[in-house]
């Protein structure tokens, strides 16, 4: 049966799933210089951002059939290439949405509630003064969200701010319209609501959040300066998707004139070395990119991986 490694790491019950099935499954991790030499012994490789799978590598291994990539970027895999050379690539679109959208939700709460800087100040700052300069808080029912990309994160994201009493205009290249469910509970009826996409400029003015789920694999970022000039005044800007996405110079340029009102980071133009002026500034929220790590995601991915590859392989 097929040798797999599992370079990135994997939740136990997809490690499980693949050694009951009959593959050997490798969870050592071989460092980046030394994957040309040693790959070539495996059928498969599971990643996740941390190993690259390039032209080299791929040429180097003529015995691999599948690149798994746990997550949805895929911009660490030389995807077309691979594919001219019959290996299939797999990635995980669908295991992470929840765990992503809410992040980008955190950083919203956070910011519109300055939390990230009272955290930050309460030990050393005064008490009565801290609340005066936090007493202008921001409630998110009535306010609008703007969305870029309404694929399945984009969707988990518009599932929560639309239960939340927001409203949703999404931008979308490939996407019109989309049926979002609202998972109400409690013995209620589930509800759908309709998003139609709108024009970038439409959202860009008419929004007081813009949360961005697309992939990003290089060239011109998606919001600079021309876009940061036609934000609605203060919007608060939120990235979980990937760097580069967002220009950072745009991003505190913005913030210094006002044109931008907070920022939200879980991901970098330079990781692991973020730049001191994003991780410092009063008004960003960070962390250190974290979108798909709870527990159910990873667990989620590590079936999703072991799935997929059972499928490719037998």
């Amino acid at each position: 049966m097929a040798n797999i490694l599992v370079n990135d790491g994997i939740h136990p019950d997809g490690k499980k799933m693949m050694e009951d099935a009959g593959f050997t499954v490798s969870t050592t991790k071989i460092p980046q210089e030394e994957l040309l030499e040693k790959l070539s012994s495996f059928d498969a490789i599971c990643v996740r951002s941390a190993t690259k799978v390039r032209q080299d590598l791929i040429d180097a291994c003529p015995n691999l059939k599948v690149i798994a990539r746990g997550g949805v970027g895929l911009d660490n895999i030389d995807v077309d290439y691979a594919k001219s050379k019959s290996i299939e690539v797999i990635n995980t679109p669908a295991a992470s949405s929840e765990a992503v959208a809410e992040l980008a939700f955190a950083h919203i709460y956070s910011l519109s509630r300055s939390l990230h800087r009272a955290n930050r100040e309460m030990n050393e700052g005064d008490f009565k003064t801290l609340k005066k300069a936090y007493a202008k808080g921001i409630q998110l029912r009535g306010k609008t969200i703007g969305i870029i990309g309404l694929g399945r994160i984009g969707q988990e994201t518009a599932r929560i701010a639309l239960s939340l009493g927001m409203e949703v205009k999404a931008v979308d290249k490939f996407i019109e319209k989309a049926s979002i469910q609202l998972k109400l509970g409690g013995g209620a009826t589930n509800v759908a609501v309709d998003i139609s996409t709108v024009s970038m400029d439409e959202m860009l003015s008419s929004s007081d959040y813009i949360s961005v789920h697309i992939p990003f694999s290089g060239g011109k970022p998606l919001i600079g300066s021309e876009e940061v000039q036609k934000l609605k005044p203060g919007a608060i800007l939120v990235n979980t998707a990937r760097g580069g996405t967002f220009d950072e110079s745009a991003l505190l340029e913005g913030l210094k004139s006002g044109q931008i009102g907070a920022v939200g980071l879980d991901v970098f133009e330079n990781e692991p070395q973020p730049r001191k002026e994003l991780l410092n500034h009063p008004n960003i929220s960070v962390s250190p990119h974290i979108g798909a790590a709870t527990s159910e995601a990873q667990r989620n991915i590590g079936i999703e991986l072991a799935e997929k590859i059972i499928k490719h392989l037998t």
